[in-house]
């Protein structure tokens, strides 16, 4: 029986432990409304589909922290973004600005398709449709295309 309880004591000590909360003061409404904003628009490095007021790991931690920091230096908001995007990257921003690298990743896929098309098309013209079907008859065969093809200029 007290091995039951102590089981029951270290699993509710180890849940409590795990569920820990961040106490964070601000001076302000608009310093706590400001901050929850940046960490709603800032995405974690490591989740990467996550903003990191929603992220548990350590570098969203890490920067919640640091937003707060900043703030309490009376940083503004586009400032604090700045800091983060000179750290880790226009990937933390969920609008990366346009750059000549994004440029590329939207245009490459649709410049790839185009010459695709042009590629086939060209090979098209180079052969035509009956060139194709004839080499694949023997004589008879041909023979016979030949025959339907004059019947059918007539009517």
């Amino acid at each position: 029986m007290k091995r039951i309880l102590l089981l029951f004591a270290v699993i509710f000590l180890a849940n409590s432990a795990i569920a820990a909360i961040e106490a964070l003061h601000f001076r302000s409404p608009a310093e706590e409304q400001t901050y929850h904003e940046l960490t709603q628009e800032l995405r974690c490095p490591q989740c990467q589909n996550n903003n990191i007021a929603d992220s548990n790991a350590l570098v969203a931690t890490d920067m919640r922290a640091k937003v707060l920091e900043l703030l309490q230096q009376n940083k503004s908001k586009q400032e604090i973004i700045d800091y983060m995007v000179a750290r880790y990257g226009n990937f933390v921003t969920y609008d990366p600005p346009v750059t000549a690298g994004t440029i590329i990743l939207w245009i490459a896929p649709l410049l790839l398709v185009f010459l695709g098309i042009g590629i086939l098309v060209r090979r098209r013209k180079n052969l035509p449709m009956e060139q194709h079907i004839e080499s694949s008859l023997d004589a008879e065969q041909q023979a016979r295309l030949q025959q339907l093809l004059e019947k059918e200029k007539e009517q």
